[in-house]
């Protein structure tokens, strides 16, 4: 059976019968991670009176999303397809204050039982060539069915609120040129990443020597 979505055919697997049930269930992964995390927000709001995480964002791929990613790397557009190697379907951006709340973050979501890490990708530690620095997580979750329990996976991105406001503005430029911007803006993004860099250095630094004197009170 074929189905059209947003004007590309998609052919349907076997095992999962419509789109509206792939988006149930990457939609029910989302809910699931976003509790987890306001959890512990809640926690160690209570327990060190501190909240690492400014705001979360949340949303599933659109399909033409996916199709398009599905033909860029050669795959036929299939559901099953979709599920087995795009694993940015669910996608959930975390946004804290310090470089030193993200793998703060990271570890407390890799201690849940029910999540498994499946790959890590650090950008902070390895910037990408173009300055863009983010800590990345896909992680699989089981998400509980009336008649049978799917393992879906979700793609979690962490970062301070100055790496996203760089982010945000590198993909608008990018989308604006089609990946094609000129060599000197390319640069100059470049420039503003290593001070994104350095701000947040500060920043970490001077949270760090508030918390001391406060220590000593």
């Amino acid at each position: 059976m074929e189905i059209d979505l947003a004007g590309f055919d998609i052919k349907i697997s076997d095992d999962i019968n419509t789109w509206e049930e792939v988006n149930l269930l990457y939609n029910s992964a989302l809910k699931q991670i976003q509790t987890k995390i306001e959890i512990l927000n809640e926690e160690f709001q209570e327990v060190h009176r501190y909240n690492p995480i400014e705001h979360v964002k949340a949303r599933v791929k659109a399909p033409e999303s996916i199709v398009k990613k599905l033909k860029r790397n050669g795959y036929e557009s299939t559901i099953e397809n979709m599920v087995r190697y795009v694993n940015d379907i669910a996608g959930i951006r975390i946004i804290c204050s310090f470089t030193s709340d993200i793998y703060r973050i990271a570890e407390m979501i890799s201690n849940q039982k029910d999540i498994q890490v499946l790959t890590v990708k650090d950008y902070i530690m390895n910037p990408k060539a173009s300055g863009y620095r983010s800590y990345h997580m896909i992680v699989s979750l089981p998400v509980y069915l009336s008649d049978r329990i799917v393992n879906v996976k979700v793609e979690i991105q962490i970062r301070t609120v100055a790496m996203d406001f760089w982010a945000s503005l590198e993909h608008k430029i990018q989308y604006k040129f089609e990946g094609k911007a000129p060599q000197h803006i390319n640069t100059e993004l470049l420039e503003c990443a290593t001070m994104v860099s350095n701000l947040d250095e500060k920043m970490l630094q001077l949270n760090d020597e508030i918390l001391a004197v406060e220590a000593e009170k």
